[in-house]
């Protein structure tokens, strides 16, 4: 892979936005250049001083990008979601991944998880298979983390699209089983508190290196603040399936926001008012909340039929719902439109906005020294946007996307 040099944009480190050129070696971040650094006469516009630029000739074959009028920020990591394009995670093959992939790319998201809905343990670990054998060589697109069960250990009364008959108790032989199939590949899970076994479960997915977020569930406060005790660092879809605050029983809903875990928020519109978004962020800071998708198959496809698992599922006008029950089940949003509304519905200001689509995910999964931030070393993913905040470029570990 050749050396790879952006030149003449805006790039965001540190928090805030600054003049300057990424180098990409190996599909790393070699070096980063601020315009502090210019003090000799500069032909080519780097942004680059006489020796930042004689360490570069001393590479061969380096493309040059202008990116110009660009500000490049961090790629985005989508820590939740279910497919894209006509596939659902359920019934992926190891090709069909990377199909999902390649979509995300396009609309900035350079790393995720697949979520698999809780479904039968053969389709589930059929489901792992196909992850393992993804791995097996370099795909293209967007790069697949891991895996995110979300289920099977959750609260009927809140299952929204769960099978309930698929539901059920805490089983820590069961994680074990699949996490060794995984390869540690499972990196995420979404439990009930309240269900049967959760609770001595959570201080055992940390033993086998899961993250685990609460969700689907109708937890009292009480019950929920145990939970995060024991080692719970996340909130599935922060508002959706889960019992809300009440002035007597702040619930679940209330010790999401009292506490320091992470809080996923699904910014369409539709799982969450602009003001409810606002709420979310003032109470928790930016530095607590993940920007997800929960996106389906449906997602860069028309409105129509579709499935989530095994759930059939209507979307009209871009919003999906379960066809028996017309429970809303995840969503057809993209990253980079996320983002757009977040930077709409706050009036914050893009820096502000950045870290839940970045820095934030790749910190409650573990990846954050790889990935989630523009620091030399780290892998080079990164995203170019427009004046507009609309997508430029892409690039996935130094390989320009478009």
């Amino acid at each position: 892979m050749k050396a790879l040099c952006i030149v003449n944009g805006e790039i965001y480190k540190d928090n805030h936005f600054q003049k300057g050129t990424l180098c990409i070696s190996n599909g790393k971040l070699s070096s980063i250049f601020d315009e502090k650094m210019k003090h000799t006469p500069d032909p080519m516009n780097t942004g680059m001083s006489d020796s930042a630029r004689m360490r570069l000739a001393d590479t061969s074959d380096i493309n040059m990008i202008d990116a110009s009028g660009c500000r490049i920020v961090p790629g985005f990591i989508d820590l939740h979601t279910h497919g894209a394009v006509g596939i659902d995670v359920n019934s992926a093959s190891a090709d069909d991944l990377e199909k999902i992939g390649l979509f995300f790319a396009q609309n900035g998201t350079t790393s995720f998880l697949a979520s698999v809905l809780t479904d039968t343990k053969e389709q589930t670990s059929w489901c792992i298979q196909q992850y393992l054998e993804y791995k097996k060589r370099p795909r293209r697109g967007a790069q697949l983390l891991g895996i995110h069960l979300e289920g099977p250990f959750l609260a009927s009364e809140y299952k929204g699209a769960m099978p309930e008959e698929l539901l059920c108790r805490g089983d820590a032989a069961l994680v074990e089983q699949y996490q060794q199939m995984a390869k540690g590949g499972i990196r995420y899970m979404t439990v009930s508190p309240e269900a049967e076994g959760v609770m001595d479960l959570i201080p055992v997915l940390q033993k086998y290196g899961i993250v685990a977020a609460m969700g689907h569930s109708g937890a009292d406060y009480a019950t929920a603040m145990q939970a995060v005790e024991k080692g719970v660092r996340a909130v599935t879809h922060t508002g959706n399936a889960m019992r809300l605050l009440h002035q007597h029983e702040p619930a679940i809903w209330g010790a999401a926001l009292e506490s320091d875990v992470y809080c996923e928020i699904i910014c369409d519109g539709r799982h969450l008012h602009p003001g409810t978004v606002r709420l979310i962020i003032k109470t928790k800071g930016a530095e607590r909340v993940v920007a997800i998708t929960d996106s389906i198959m449906a997602a860069g496809l028309p409105d129509g039929n579709y499935h989530l698992g095994v759930n059939q599922v209507v979307v009209e006008d871009g919003d999906a719902k379960l066809a028996e029950s017309g429970v809303r089940a995840g969503s057809t949003l993209t990253q980079n439109a996320a983002l757009r509304n977040l930077l709409a519905f706050t009036g914050m200001p893009l820096e502000e906005v950045i870290p839940m689509l970045t820095e934030n995910p790749a910190r409650l999964i573990g990846v954050y020294n790889q990935k989630g931030s523009i620091e030399e070393g780290k892998d080079a993913d990164l995203v170019m946007l427009n004046e507009r905040n609309q997508i430029v470029s892409v690039v996935i570990r130094g390989e320009v996307l478009n």
